[in-house]
């Protein structure tokens, strides 16, 4: 599966959270939002080889939601309930189309 086809559900996803602020918050969600996509692209690819458990999967996850909302922390008018807000209905958006591609309920 191209999981980058979810990037503009994400970022619309995302968009009404940051809604005030998203002329500035659109670049780094967009950055952040297209890593994400790529380490759910190599969890996929690791889970076919066999080399990552759901717990270790989930855990990376975790730590990406976590550098979202760093990145996001540093655009000047953003709040952290905005932010949280747009990460979870960008990872919304994509969830069961993740969940179903990888085989486990990761998001």
């Amino acid at each position: 599966m191209n999981f980058s086809s979810l990037l503009p559900d994400m970022l619309n996803a995302a968009k009404a959270p940051l809604a005030k602020e998203w002329t500035k918050a659109n670049p780094y969600a967009e950055q952040q939002l297209q890593s994400f996509i790529q380490s759910m692209e190599r969890i996929a690819l690791l889970k076919l080889e066999g080399t990552i458990t759901e717990e270790q999967a989930k855990l990376m996850i975790s730590m990406h939601k976590h550098s979202m909302t760093t990145v996001l922390l540093t655009v000047k008018g953003l709040g952290l309930l905005a932010i949280e807000s747009a990460i979870n209905a960008a990872l919304g958006v994509a969830r069961d189309t993740i969940n179903t591609a990888i085989g486990w309920k990761i998001l």
